[in-house]
């Protein structure tokens, strides 16, 4: 029975009256290891076919049966299975990728209000050049409040159980949260406001033990922004302010534009967009001020209900400025602030100081030292404005 077995063994040949001779195309090894894995399954099913014909083909009344058909027989079955057994264990493995993850890719938390165009795809790019390509060098967990504050401590806590090397954090609210859910993960943060005027750090130069970053709050820009706002609407001479009173920084802001509207002759009132008070009575209370323009002081509330705010002074046909470029891209009119770009690649430096071993209190805070104009064309139009060509020459970018 062997003889037979082994006669109808895949890839081999009789040679002279009862040897075997592989054939020249027959598996040696593993250099032929795809032949072997077409070859088994099949020489298992013609095996187990010959065997089942010659179990069947004992007499009825005999309790013969495979399991006495003999060593040989049973041997070759064995051999048969193992050799299926490990081919079909082959065919299942996964596909080894050619590159694993590293074990030791730093984290980084990054928490925010929500994700815009000027944000997250910047901040990439920006560690990029350092070195620190997401996904294969770095892995980034991305954390968003979306309008909503409650948010921001549990945000802030499970990036903490995630244990990330650093988190950063965009705006008042997750800056807080941050520094409450941890003392010993470092925070690189983006503050609307001056952190020492809120208390955030002790001194600019030795911020806290676990917090360092940069503030886009660069006095003289509120005094800038009105005096683009006159020159764009000559006839200004009434305004008014909307501005966030729990911000100690918002309220320096405040005193530096009311002391610029006095120096340009401009009328200016103040109404107050609290976190406890509903957008539309703050909007409606501007309304009543009767102003031929609004000056939107830069905050984290603010830029939170920005899409409110535009939609307002668009369909009043109020001329306003903003502090940031994502007021213009959602409709304003005029914004004049920090490039993005120059925060997210100071932000980035930060990061990689500190992945490299810095320690946060040993890295002064920073300022953005790139400012833009940006002029949305499209919403000129609706408020049937025509903006001076020094204006347009001077802005820096137009949206059509």
């Amino acid at each position: 029975m062997a003889v037979e077995l082994a006669r109808c063994r895949p890839g081999y040949r009789r040679h002279g009256a009862t040897g075997l001779r592989p054939e020249p195309h027959a598996v040696r090894g593993p250099r032929l290891a795809g032949d072997l894995l077409r070859q088994r399954p099949r020489a298992l099913t013609d095996r187990r076919e010959r065997l089942r014909l010659r179990d069947d083909a004992v007499p009825r009344g005999s309790d013969r049966g495979v399991g006495d058909a003999g060593p040989r027989v049973r041997r070759a079955l064995a051999g048969a299975l193992a050799i299926a057994g490990l081919g079909a264990a082959v065919v299942a493995a996964p596909s080894v990728p050619a590159a694993q993850p590293d074990a030791h890719v730093p984290w980084i938390g990054y928490l925010a209000n929500e994700p815009t165009p000027d944000s997250t795809p910047v901040l990439r790019n920006a560690l990029r050049t350092h070195g620190w390509d997401e996904g294969r060098s770095v892995k980034i967990y991305y954390r968003y409040a979306q309008g909503k504050v409650d948010l921001y401590p549990q945000h802030a806590e499970e990036l903490t159980r995630l244990n990330v090397a650093v988190i950063v954090a965009i705006g008042a609210p997750a800056i807080e949260a941050a520094r409450a859910a941890t003392r010993t993960i470092p925070i690189v943060m983006v503050s609307l406001d001056d952190p020492v005027v809120t208390q955030l750090v002790a001194a600019a130069p030795r911020p806290d033990a676990n917090l360092t970053g940069l503030t886009t709050f660069v006095a003289g820009l509120s005094r800038r922004r009105l005096e683009l706002l006159k020159q764009a609407v000559p006839r200004l001479a009434r305004a008014t302010a909307l501005w966030n009173p729990a911000s100690a920084s918002v309220a320096n802001e405040l005193r530096e534009t009311q002391a610029a509207a006095r120096t340009l002759g401009v009328e200016l009132t103040a109404v107050e967009l609290r976190v406890d008070r509903d957008v539309r009575d703050a909007l409606a209370a501007v309304l009543a001020q009767q102003p031929q323009g609004l000056v939107v002081l830069a905050d984290s509330l603010a830029l939170a209900n920005r899409e409110r705010i535009v939609t307002f002074t668009s369909r009043n046909r109020l001329p306003a400025v903003y502090p940031l470029r994502d007021f213009a891209d959602a409709g304003g009119f005029l914004s004049y602030g920090p490039s993005w770009t120059d925060v997210y690649r100071l932000a980035a430096g930060f990061v990689d100081k500190i992945l490299r071993g810095a320690r946060p209190a040993d890295l002064p805070l920073a300022r953005p030292t790139r400012f833009e104009l940006v002029i949305n064309l499209r919403a000129a139009q609706k408020l049937d404005l025509r903006v001076p060509s020094s204006l347009l020459e001077r802005a820096d970018r137009l949206i059509e």
